[in-house]
């Protein structure tokens, strides 16, 4: 483990985003956007190499996570896809970033997909793990196999009351459950754990973890300001952009074989790489393949 980077901000319409940033300030950007239950420190293994060789790295805390915080006291703390994908395209407004790379997984790979759909012409590049994980918010959600369903136990919890009060009460337990079980390989100490899971303590982290897991299955109300975008979602329209997909070839959560049938969401000729020894969290068990695959893209 290397220091970490210094913490700095930007503030968008809606947020004060807290980010770090490796590699020289002029240098190409690339964007890397973590997911739940994770943090900034998902991509200790992959923002170093970029940066080493010539680009400029910025990774993002999302809304409800870490130092980010919402500038609105009173603002609903609302984390629908179309939010997440619009926070995305504000830090890179803020920023001044015309274009960029783009990296994602879980919700970090969600908001990559969708600023790669709402603004191709400003994504060069772009690395999805669980292929096209844009969601259809209008359409009652089907049932999916029992094996599958089980897997969403979490879900299904957040969608109670007793699953708000026990994410509260033992976020850092059910989020430790969810690395062990996400990832069966993966072996994390407790210290690796503790520096992520203090992101958890985000005093938005509950309101916005249950809000999108409410609102993808219609039991909350989206912002009204997105609906527009939503729709368009809704309609799975195809990305444009140079990509590459990575799947982790032990996810439970996110299995391999549902984003096999993504490909023709892509561009022709996309590239779609089953990456071994790697479960749901495949930026921290093997980030080399994510480095590989922007340098690639971007080369």
């Amino acid at each position: 483990m290397g220091p970490t980077p210094a913490l700095l901000t930007v503030r968008t319409p809606t947020l004060e985003i807290a980010y770090e940033a490796h590699g020289e300030s002029g240098a190409f950007p690339i964007v890397l956007l973590h997911g739940f239950p994770d943090d900034a420190r998902a991509w200790d293994g992959v923002a170093p190499p970029l940066a080493a060789a010539g680009y400029r790295v910025l990774v993002p805390y999302l809304r409800g996570y870490g130092p980010t915080r919402f500038l609105d006291a009173a603002a609903p703390r609302m984390a629908q896809q179309a939010a997440i994908g619009q926070d995305l395209l504000d830090f890179m407004n803020a920023l001044g970033l015309g274009v960029a790379g783009l990296a994602g997984y879980d919700w970090g790979g969600r908001a990559a997909c969708i600023a790669a759909i709402l603004a191709p012409e400003r994504v060069r590049a772009l690395v999805t793990v669980n292929g096209y994980n844009v969601q259809d918010t209008l359409a009652p959600p089907r049932p999916a196999s029992a094996v599958e369903e089980r897997a969403y136990w979490y879900q299904w919890y957040f969608n109670t009351q007793r699953g708000r009060v026990g994410l509260e009460q033992n976020r850092r337990e059910i989020c430790r459950l969810l690395w062990r079980d996400w990832s069966p390989s993966y072996r994390f100490d407790d210290a690796t754990f503790e520096r992520t899971a203090a992101s958890f303590d985000n005093p938005d982290f509950v309101p916005v973890v249950i809000h999108s897991y409410r609102h993808r299955h219609g039991n909350a109300p989206g912002d009204p300001r997105f609906d527009a975008i939503e729709r368009r979602l809704a309609a799975r329209p195809p990305i444009t952009v140079p990509t590459v997909v990575l799947d982790g070839a032990e996810d439970p959560v996110s299995p391999a074989r549902r984003s096999a049938g993504h490909l023709a969401l892509f561009p022709a000729g996309t590239e779609r790489r089953l990456v071994a020894g790697a479960g749901h969290f495949l930026p921290r068990e093997q980030p080399g393949a994510v480095v590989d695959a922007l340098r690639a893209l971007l080369r």
